[in-house]
């Protein structure tokens, strides 16, 4: 009687299985996405927790890698905190782009944008000491949160520059000085901010704080062209 033959089992599934790992594998220790895992990470907690009560280990554990990759990629705690500050940054210039050509922005469609934006994503004030309401002037002042909200400053201010020129190209009119024009946008939008935010305002207060800051930056953006 003839011996029934011996089934091979196929190997492709094992190969298959070990492919697929191998692919979860990369994927998960890719360095970019790594790298914009422990970001993103880190930009929430921060947000939600504070800096100061924000560990490594947190941002690690959220993130789904090892504490030293953290270290690896951004080198201290501080550095990944400069970086936020820059992501912060992009993040809002998104915002008030909101895919629309730079050009065509004007002030009344920014400036809402970025409030709009600010009352989302509260990294503006919670950075600093973890309170969603927080002062933006208390979140200033804290020396931990200093180098998020100076590279936040860095990456908007070099926006608002070319928002400005490219207003002014569209208008017709030259600035003197579109560098410090930028500088003093960001720190009269950051005052709005700060007023907006501040306990006790009112509904009705925040829409005219809107109003206002929009109509100042036109008037005085159109009154720095015309002294030259």
């Amino acid at each position: 009687m003839a011996s029934r033959p011996t089934r091979r089992q196929p190997p492709a599934a094992g190969k298959a299985g070990a492919r697929a790992s191998a692919d979860v594998a990369a994927r998960r220790y890719d360095p970019a996405e790594t790298r914009s895992r422990v970001l993103e990470a880190a930009y929430m907690l921060f947000g939600k927790h504070g800096y100061s009560a924000t560990g490594t280990a947190d941002i690690a554990r959220e993130a789904d890698v090892s504490e030293g990759s953290i270290f690896y990629h951004f080198g201290s705690k501080h550095a990944l905190l400069i970086e936020l500050g820059r992501l912060h940054g992009e993040k809002m210039i998104a915002a008030m782009e909101a895919g629309d050509d730079i050009a065509g922005l004007s002030f009344d469609v920014t400036i809402n944008r970025c409030f709009d934006f600010c009352e989302v994503h509260n990294m503006w004030d919670e950075v600093g000491d973890g309170d969603c309401h927080a002062k933006t002037a208390a979140g200033k002042h804290n020396p931990d949160s200093a180098p998020f909200f100076e590279a936040t400053r860095e990456v908007v201010v070099d926006w608002t520059r070319r928002h400005i020129e490219a207003l002014a190209r569209r208008e017709g009119y030259e600035l003197p000085n579109s560098a410090i024009t930028a500088q003093l946008v960001f720190a009269l939008v950051g005052a709005a901010l700060q007023q907006y935010f501040a306990d006790g305002t009112s509904t009705q207060d925040q829409q005219r704080i809107r109003r206002e800051t929009v109509r100042f930056l036109a008037a005085a953006t159109l009154s720095s062209a015309a002294s030259q």
